[in-house]
């Protein structure tokens, strides 16, 4: 009776609201163990829900909890990266477009890889993160999106097989030409990538796994054999074959901004923006502000020059950073990456986990679309008014050709 009236008289005082409900509930936990017969509790716990305090076992959903609910539900895996102001719809689009044809891509690059180019059905199945298609998902409902690219039959042995159509097979011919014709460009896109990187080498398998990318073809690994006088592969210590440079080229060492400086030193200006920390009371107009920042943008740092002296919080290591991504994304075959292809070259490129941000304070240049956890940078100047793209390489050319055959624009 004295243990029963001890617990009534802790439960009843005043205690803050974050700390009352587990208190109590712990109380209860712990007189419940120590008490097996629930009959011998049963003014407890008609104290406790009558008590003042009983409502905080099911408060009701006032405006400030909304609204506190709804500001936690915003995760970085849905919440925007852009405000609903400052969306640029066909950017946006564009990451839409390559969610949607995720399937095709993968599938095509996976199926490619196989015996015969098939893969049994059951198998399929399994192997979500290979072809792309949402976990969970029978395999079967995104082939049926794309029934002109992808067939599925039935063997001899009695299992139902995934595969290529004819067309599908005369589209990857004609890639594959592409790729033949385009080696060279290829190449030279590679040996900039290596001649960026801080030591003048690259892991084949990052290469590899970004080769989409930059157009890069699934065999690149054989045929950068063909260019020993350019690069060499290797095995460093960890046992990776490593792609390093074999001699520095100085006519490659030209950034794409620094080209555009030549032709129009205003747009080439206008590109960054590193604001000069000034007090108020200087009370500058726009035109004077926009020539005390240029004392902080200029000159600008090339993406080729050795970093390895910069400190790696000073204006210049960033000014250095943002101009290695502006070459990086100048490289790519639809000037886009991302979070992704971004972060796997991280060590090679000396970037910082401040990346996300850094560009963000960079929107004159770079456009982020997607989620705050899985998103996509633009160069912007790439694009025209209308969102496309306004020099498209071979392959983007193909690409665009291959999506208009899988949503059936065009027929066989």
């Amino acid at each position: 009776m004295a243990s029963r009236l001890l617990w009534r008289k802790v439960l009843l005082q005043p205690l803050p609201k974050p700390l009352l409900y587990p208190l109590q509930r712990a109380l209860i936990t712990s007189i419940l163990r120590q008490n097996p017969n629930p009959s011998s509790l049963l003014p407890l716990p008609s104290l406790i829900f009558s008590s003042p305090f009983s409502k905080l076992y099911s408060p009701p959903i006032t405006c400030k909890l909304r609204k506190k609910l709804k500001k936690k539900a915003q995760s970085p895996r849905v919440k925007l990266v852009q405000p609903q102001p400052k969306l640029v719809p066909h950017f946006e689009r564009i990451v839409e477009r390559d969610t949607f044809f995720r399937f095709l891509n993968r599938s095509k690059s996976f199926l490619s890889k196989q015996p015969d180019q098939v893969l049994r059905l059951d198998d399929a199945g399994k192997l979500y993160r290979e072809l792309g298609f949402p976990r969970g998902r029978k395999v079967t409902r995104s082939i049926e999106r794309h029934r002109s690219l992808f067939e599925v039959y039935r063997h001899t042995d009695g299992k139902f097989w995934f595969g290529f159509t004819d067309l599908m097979e005369s589209l990857l011919e004609e890639e594959k030409a592409i790729m033949d014709s385009m080696e060279e460009a290829r190449v030279t896109t590679v040996r900039k990538l290596v001649m960026m990187s801080a030591k003048k080498r690259i892991p084949l398998a990052k290469i590899y796994h970004c080769r989409e990318l930059f157009g890069i073809p699934e065999d690149f690994r054989d045929r950068v054999r063909n260019y020993p006088q350019y690069l060499n592969t290797v095995i460093d210590p960890d046992g990776r074959h490593v792609l390093e440079l074999v001699k520095w080229d100085p006519t490659l060492a030209v950034s794409a901004l620094e080209k555009v400086f030549v032709l129009d030193e205003d747009k080439a200006k206008k590109a960054f923006k590193f604001p000069v920390r000034r007090g108020r009371y200087l009370n500058l107009d726009a035109e004077d502000e926009q020539k005390m920042n240029l004392l902080n943008t200029l000159p600008l740092v090339s993406p080729y020059s050795d970093s390895s002296d910069l400190e790696p919080w000073t204006l210049e290591a960033e000014k250095y950073r943002v101009g290695l991504l502006h070459e990086f994304l100048s490289l790519t075959l639809e000037k886009k990456a991302s979070i992704h292809h971004i972060v796997e070259f991280k060590e090679e490129f000396s970037l910082t986990k401040h990346t996300y941000h850094m560009l963000l304070k960079q929107p004159r240049t770079f456009y982020l679309a997607g989620t705050e956890m899985n998103w996509t940078v633009f160069l912007k100047d790439a694009y025209g008014e209308d969102g496309i793209l306004m020099q498209k390489d071979p392959q983007v050319l193909f690409n665009e050709k291959l999506y208009r055959y899988a949503i059936g624009e065009l027929k066989e």
